[in-house]
């Protein structure tokens, strides 16, 4: 979801909140059988009247390689664009910038990790090669003026390496930030972060780049999301990622769940006396016509629980 901020010692306004990030597309990637177009436009409708400010709608990724985003073009070119959301979109090398920009791109993304074996099983390269593409799809982007988020993946553990260095995470975020992305999101790809683990990733983090700049990324493997999120809020990153129904997980790291649910970090944002702007009852909804179109459930708690607790 887009960001979230920590309440412990005040309450910030919604102005101090970026919002949700649902990515729809990381998600849907996922699925064996294809995804019809239009069910996957219905449903960035649906988010983009929620009130969200963020919504990731696809990736411009070979479709020998992930199918289920063989759409992109389409997809882009046919939602509804509400003026106040963003909708960035997954640009790994040019040929996908290019693609993007053709479609109608306003912002795009490019995610590398803080894992050498990550990175050659995900996008097919090292570190420091990621980074040689990354910094030719930035520069491109800088000269059409277009806005460039950055994610680094494993920050907290990797399904091949498992521990992760708080020192390595920090290089590449710093390498991506000095870049020229206006953003870094860290993303726990498996889940396996603790609130110490995330707590002693973002200090070395902080020290290469600013915590303004900072967003992150929490899969709820461990059922640890949530308290992840409050640790990082606590140290003062407005900005958290998140999946509608919490679907998803990703292709390269076997058993790992999907992002923390957009619906789960409403709830407790509105717990806490924060005001988002987004209508939780809206996003359930939206969660509700993604899962039954996937023959899915839901895998959000308070979706789960709507009839007792809402």
């Amino acid at each position: 979801m887009g960001n979230v901020p920590n309440t412990m010692k005040h309450c910030l306004s919604s102005e101090q909140l970026v919002q949700d990030y649902p990515w729809l597309r990381r998600w849907l990637q996922e699925e064996k059988e294809f995804v019809p177009t239009g069910v996957k436009i219905q449903l960035i409708d649906m988010l983009s009247r929620t009130g969200l400010s963020v919504i990731e709608a696809t990736s411009f990724v070979s479709s020998k390689w992930v199918p289920q985003m063989a759409d992109h073009t389409d997809v882009l070119r046919g939602i509804q664009r509400a003026p106040h959301v963003q909708y960035p979109v997954l640009t790994p090398n040019m040929q996908g910038f290019q693609d993007a920009v053709a479609a109608g791109a306003t912002e795009v993304a490019v995610f590398g990790s803080a894992s050498e074996s990550f990175s050659k099983k995900n996008i097919n390269c090292s570190i420091d090669e990621s980074m040689l593409r990354f910094e030719e799809v930035i520069n491109a982007a800088k000269e059409q003026q277009i806005p460039v988020r950055g994610y680094v993946s494993c920050v907290l553990g990797c399904p091949h390496e498992g521990h992760t260095e708080p020192s390595k995470v920090a290089e590449v975020a710093k390498t991506l930030y000095d870049m020229g992305c206006y953003e870094i999101s860290l993303g726990d790809t498996i889940g396996v972060g603790t609130p110490g683990s995330m707590f002693k990733m973002l200090q070395s983090v902080m020290k290469e780049v600013p915590v303004n700049a900072l967003a992150v990324h929490c899969h709820d493997t461990y059922g640890q999301a949530l308290p992840n999120i409050l640790t990082a809020l606590k140290m003062g990153v407005r900005v958290v990622d998140s999946a509608v129904a919490g679907l998803g997980g990703c292709p390269y790291a076997q058993g790992s769940s999907g992002n923390v649910s957009t619906e789960d970090v409403l709830y407790m944002l509105h717990g806490m006396g924060i005001e988002t702007g987004v209508d939780l009852v809206k996003v359930i909804e939206a969660g509700e016509f993604i899962c039954s179109a996937l023959c899915r459930k839901t895998n959000s708690k308070v979706s789960l629980a709507r009839g007792r607790t809402l």
